[in-house]
């Protein structure tokens, strides 16, 4: 009989090697094109938080 209350592997918190842990997340609309080719990368998620890295950054020295 399964364990009911699932792996206990699975509720080991997850650890990262980042700087700053990534303890949010962030929710917008945006066009089907958009969701399509932001899908079509490598690492989808790593990409959206380096566009949105780079536009403040560009956006701080002006």
């Amino acid at each position: 009989m399964p364990n009911p209350k699932g792996n206990p592997e699975s509720l080991r918190p997850f650890e990262s090697e980042r700087e700053e842990p990534l303890s949010t997340t962030i929710s917008f609309r945006a066009t089907e094109k958009m969701k399509d080719e932001v899908k079509a990368q490598d690492d989808p998620a790593q990409f959206c938080r380096e566009a949105i890295q780079e536009a403040l950054d560009k956006k701080k020295k002006t």
